[in-house]
């Protein structure tokens, strides 16, 4: 059992050390190391995996793959870790909900011991690398991953095949209202839209916007102009002589890319917003300031 364990750790370890991240691949690879050993187990003994970030799930995805289930059967089995009652998925919630769905009562799996940080490194890996997943999802499986292995924004990119611009922009969107995160992962208003609201500084006024986007189908371009329009109209109410200057927007844009935070910049000034101590730390860091431990 002990080596088993070590095996399974391995491989773990081996996929977060490739070049570029392939689930896919490391889920085939334990389909055919476990081969002889897939079992039928009861759904109804099958519990989410407890670090599943996934909250919502594509119901017209789900039930066209129901309607393959029950046709073809389950191609490829999940994969689950016994639990004191039943099982935990650590692999293929979709494939179990959409075998539900087609009136399955068993479903073939393949039971492994991976422990809690390797369950929750799992269930990661699987939603960033789904199509199907919402953008709130997929940002919060990202920023989970990066805090758990150190990533950077640009080794999380080259390991996952995205660009950088395109993890900055997605985990901006978890700075969001959650009454506009919800509207997101709803797809009422789109990513592109959202990204634009994640940079106002006032919450309420994201949330008024983003009624709008819905009620008098704002454009991801006039929704550009409203915000710009009305940040430079916020600014000079706050200061008779505003300190922060829209011929510096240019600069502001640069460097919040390269710092994936937000940036303000005036005469003589620049501010630099983060999060905690640790976002303190990564963004220091990207500027190449090291701090020696004592």
């Amino acid at each position: 059992m002990e080596s088993k364990k070590k095996a399974l750790g391995k491989g773990l370890e081996q996929l977060f050390s490739s070049s570029v991240i392939d689930f896919d691949n490391f889920e085939r690879d334990i389909v055919e190391e476990s081969n002889k050993d897939v079992t039928e187990i009861n759904i109804d003994e099958i519990r989410s995996n407890p670090y599943q970030p996934r909250k919502t799930f594509n119901i017209e995805s789900l039930n066209e793959l129901a309607t393959s289930i029950k046709e073809y059967g389950v191609i490829q089995p999940i994969i689950v870790k016994k639990s004191i009652k039943g099982y935990e998925l650590i692999a293929g919630e979709r494939r179990t909900k959409a075998a539900k769905i087609a009136g399955l009562t068993t479903i073939p799996a393949i039971i492994k011991d991976f422990n809690d940080q390797e369950m929750m490194e799992i269930a990661l890996i699987e939603n960033i690398q789904r199509e199907d997943l919402n953008p709130i999802d997929e940002a919060t499986s990202i920023s989970n991953i990066i805090k758990l292995r150190g990533y950077t924004h640009e080794e999380f990119a080259q390991k996952f095949g995205k660009s950088r611009s395109y993890v900055t922009n997605i985990l901006g969107l978890l700075k969001l209202p959650e009454e506009v995160k919800k509207m997101v992962e709803k797809k009422d208003i789109s990513m592109s839209h959202a990204r634009v609201l994640s940079k106002l500084d006032d919450d309420d006024k994201a949330v008024d916007l983003a009624k709008k986007i819905v009620t008098e189908e704002i454009s991801v371009h006039e929704l550009e102009q409203i915000a710009s329009t009305e940040s430079e109209s916020l600014n000079k109410k706050k200061v008779h002589t505003p300190s922060f200057e829209v011929g510096y927007r240019l600069y502001e844009n640069l460097v919040c890319d390269k710092l994936h935070t937000k940036v303000r910049i005036g005469k003589n000034k620049m501010e630099i917003y983060f999060d905690d101590k640790r976002d303190l730390e990564r963004i220091l860091d990207e500027i190449n300031i090291k701090i020696e431990d004592e």
